[in-house]
């Protein structure tokens, strides 16, 4: 069991790495200074580009990026878990990838993970998104130790698709990431609905550093970081779109005293749907 405090870094990053690399180094000192040891930043910390070609333009290996390079120093340095929430890396087949990226408090990298669900969408507003144009979806969900506790990753709109949590808490997670940069829209009708219910539904703490506020290239994000309990509360929030530090207790006591008095991860049972049809598919409710 693990008992350590996480923060959750708000930002609002532009469309420059290296000054969103400050603000990265700024946030992160202070969040080690509230006495957190697992720190996460928000999707696409290192740039938020709409433009294709200055985004290309702006993007590099993982070898090369200033923002995996910051993350390295400081986990090192203060002694923290830190999390790279996301940011773009340019993958050696010369495509691009939404990767979180988590380093120990030696610097070392621990894991990474490709977002896998593509945020391809139109929105009541007029707005219109093809992440699918600009990256290379992940293939594989990704859990691994820190601090005694279990985390699960994912970015942004992983959130809507619950089956990836569920996953996760079924090989050990029992604290799962959401690092975000919900639209403004969206955010105010589902964001604090969905991340609660993936803390109930798996019966663990979710932490969810966000964007928020006007971004350089026109866009508006929701901010709202969040760290939600495995009873569903929400233990600290931002409450607005302004960068910012939140801070919370993790205790994963907590996420197996939850999963003892709602046991459904143990409950789920394999089931066929009856859609009318000669040969209906078989939906897995628990590993097998």
């Amino acid at each position: 069991m693990g008992v350590f405090k996480a923060a959750a870094i708000q930002m609002r990053s532009g469309e420059s790495p290296e000054r969103n690399a400050v603000d990265l180094e700024r946030l992160v000192r202070e969040a080690a200074s509230l006495g957190a040891t697992y720190i996460q930043t928000p999707e696409m910390t290192g740039a938020l580009i709409r433009d294709k070609e200055a985004r290309a333009a702006s993007f590099t290996s993982e070898d090369k990026d200033i923002i995996v390079a910051t993350a390295r120093k400081l986990a090192s340095e203060l002694g923290v878990f830190l999390h790279i929430g996301s940011t773009a890396i340019l993958r050696a087949d010369g495509k691009l990838a939404n990767r979180a990226l988590l380093f120990g408090p030696d610097g070392a990298a621990l894991a990474t993970y490709d977002k896998i669900h593509m945020f391809d969408v139109d929105l009541d507003n007029g707005e219109s998104w093809r992440e699918s144009a600009a990256y290379e979806p992940g293939t594989e969900a990704v859990v691994t130790e820190i601090d005694g506790a279990r985390l699960g990753f994912a970015v942004c709109y992983d959130l809507r698709f619950p089956q990836l949590f569920r996953a996760e808490a079924l090989a050990g997670a029992d604290l799962l990431s959401v690092p975000a940069a919900f639209t403004r829209q969206t955010g105010e009708a589902h964001w604090h609905l969905l991340l609660r219910a993936r803390a109930i539904e798996n019966g663990a703490y979710v932490v969810a550093a966000a964007q928020g506020g006007l971004h350089e290239d026109g866009r508006e994000t929701f901010g709202h970081s969040l760290i939600v309990d495995p009873w569903g509360r929400i233990i600290a929030e931002a409450a607005h779109a302004e960068p910012g530090v939140i801070v919370a207790e993790i205790d994963t006591a907590q996420s197996s005293a939850a999963r003892k008095k709602i046991p459904n991860l143990k409950n789920a049972r394999d089931f066929a749907v009856n859609a009318g049809t000669a040969e209906a598919p078989r939906l897995r409710g628990a590993a097998s």
